[in-house]
């Protein structure tokens, strides 16, 4: 597996806890981290993630929202809902990823943690996300959100 799949991944974990607590503060994140610290190659990435979608959380949801017909964000599953932040925080902000890698990344790891449905769920949200994104509808930013602090 290679590091950046393997920051998704953990990146997926730490937003669900973060979701679940109801809590983004620093000190959640910092709380997290003591137990489940990644490896020094994996980090930045996964530092970068959880703190921008964190950062722009709002933003991401209200993408996530408008292309998500009839399921409201509290309804979806906290694995599927985390892992479209996640792809949609890369789509803006990670200029070097191509748009389907980040659907594909988000497909796979919804299919390994979510349920039999999250792949399609997820499929199909962050396609209608890419189109809209391909069209120029929405600026792509290119500059990095992190927190310095880790």
């Amino acid at each position: 597996m290679g590091n950046r799949r393997r920051s998704r991944e953990l990146a997926m974990q730490a937003l669900f806890y973060v979701d679940m607590r109801q809590n983004k503060s620093k000190e959640i994140l910092d709380l997290y981290l003591q137990s489940f610290t990644p490896s020094k190659k994996v980090l930045p990435f996964f530092l970068e993630l959880v703190n921008g979608v964190i950062g722009e959380r709002d933003r991401i949801d209200t993408m996530i929202k408008r292309f998500s017909s009839n399921w409201k964000m509290s309804r979806m599953s906290c694995v599927d809902r985390n892992i479209m932040r996640i792809a949609v925080y890369e789509m803006l902000y990670c200029g070097d990823i191509p748009l389907k890698v980040s659907i594909n990344e988000a497909i796979d790891v919804g299919k390994k943690f979510g349920t039999e449905e999250s792949g399609a769920f997820i499929n199909g949200i962050l396609d209608s996300v890419r189109l809209v994104l391909e069209e120029e509808e929405i600026k792509i930013e290119t500059e990095v959100h992190t927190d310095e602090t880790h």
